[in-house]
């Protein structure tokens, strides 16, 4: 399975090409840079290709840690900020990859891209084109990476992420994804990767190929941008195609005509979402967005009489919050105030269970759906995602209120809580 995830920070201000990997769910790892095939019950791994990060050129990483950053999908916030995000990572880098990524000498988390590993999805929107591996194949593909020097060989324009993700597509289906000479001046990107396989499975129906979305999590991280290849990149960024009109005109000509008439993809056309319970669904349609906007609104209106903790008091809470995990492993933040500890659940496993501040758990469920109803998020939620969280919203408001007595201001004199640094 192809992998192409949006462009962020960055990327996705000045270049906006994204990411690519592959996953192979019958490959599995004896070490994150030694590969097996997979047992019973397995779910595979993501391959990507690095830079610096020990100096080896691809790791293997299991596809949920990949994705968010925790070895279950149960495990997985409803809603994700950098002080989170920084903590589940660094959870798993202790438990799961200090060979690759040793602790400090005074055992604190090391700087570096060693983040890139883990939890993509709270940094980008993913598309995923789906096609069929054989047995024979991974068996083949693993001796053969196996059998490889695995040392570093990074290059932005030669041999980078998608580079590599074409090199093991072109393993299993020779010739099925190439570079874009004309729309990418001979740069392999993601989205080149995604076309070219889209346009070599229509010619080849054996392949059955299905695509769908991995929406990026809601939260207060800024949302991926919008994917481009090398020419989309010029037209639609003023520094660069500016001075091509000025000083080659022709130049800028032919990559207008390129762009309209080679380079019109869009990978998340008509696919299905997966959504929180690993399936896949319908996106949601505007008429319903509408409808739900309408209905939270009547869920908020109604509850305010209860005297719901406003929105300023709940971010700060928020924010002054200290990520940890519950009793089963489950993250949870931890709420400091004069002395005591209260927990609220952030999974949609725990936050029923472990919720001593109702109120501030409805806050998080509130502020998650208002996210997923933002225009341009609707398009890459699932519908029976939204429908869940306004499920979960009604459980949590319908629950006895303990109220806040003391305000925002005392509770942060109160309490000195540090803050994650984030390693984006």
């Amino acid at each position: 399975m192809l992998l192409v995830g949006e462009p962020y920070g960055y990327d996705g201000t000045y270049a906006g090409t994204g990411h690519a990997a592959v996953y192979l769910s019958g490959v599995c790892t004896i070490s994150p840079v030694v590969l097996r095939l997979c047992a019973k019950g397995e779910t595979g791994i993501v391959l990507s290709r690095y830079s610096g990060i020990r100096g080896y050129d691809w790791i293997a990483i299991p596809l949920t840690p990949y994705l968010y950053a925790v070895k279950e999908s149960e495990d997985i916030p409803l809603l994700a900020d950098d002080k989170l995000v920084a903590f589940l990572r660094d959870r798993y880098r202790r438990d799961h990859l200090l060979s690759l990524v040793p602790d400090l000498p005074n055992g604190g988390t090391p700087d570096g891209d060693w983040y890139e590993l883990l939890g993509a999805s709270y940094l980008r929107t993913i598309y995923a084109f789906e096609i069929e591996t054989s047995v024979d194949q991974d068996l083949k593909f693993i001796q053969m990476l196996n059998g490889k020097s695995n040392r570093q060989r990074w290059k932005l324009i030669t041999a980078n992420c998608a580079d590599f993700a074409r090199e093991i597509i072109d393993f299993y289906y020779p010739h099925a994804v190439h570079r874009g000479i004309i729309g990418d001046l001979g740069v392999t990107t993601p989205k080149q990767l995604a076309r070219t396989l889209t346009s070599h499975a229509r010619h080849h129906p054996q392949l059955q190929i299905s695509r769908f979305v991995i929406p990026q999590v809601p939260g207060t991280i800024s949302r991926s941008k919008r994917l481009r290849g090398v020419l989309e990149v010029m037209l639609t960024s003023k520094k660069y195609m500016l001075p091509v009109f000025l000083f080659h005109p022709y130049a800028g000509a032919i990559a207008v005509a390129v762009c309209v008439g080679h380079w019109h993809f869009n990978p998340g056309k008509n696919a299905a979402i997966l959504d929180s319970n690993r399936q896949l669904r319908a996106a949601l349609k505007r008429p319903d967005q509408r409808v739900v906007q309408y209905r939270l609104q009547e869920l908020i209106l109604a509850a305010s009489s209860g005297g719901n903790t406003d929105e300023r008091q709940w971010t700060s809470l928020r924010a002054a919050g200290i990520p940890a995990l519950d009793a089963s492993g489950h993250p949870v933040l931890q709420l400091l105030r004069g002395g005591e500890v209260t927990t609220v659940g952030l999974t949609r496993s725990n936050i029923l269970t472990v919720a001593s501040r109702s109120e501030f758990a409805a806050g998080l469920v509130e502020a998650r759906l208002r996210e997923e109803l933002k225009s341009t998020a609707a398009l890459k939620t699932a519908q029976s995602d939204v429908e869940s969280d306004l499920v979960l919203l009604q459980q949590l408001l319908a629950r006895p209120e303990t109220g806040l007595a003391r305000t925002v201001p005392d509770f942060a004199a109160e309490n000195s809580v540090p803050r994650a640094v984030s390693v984006r």
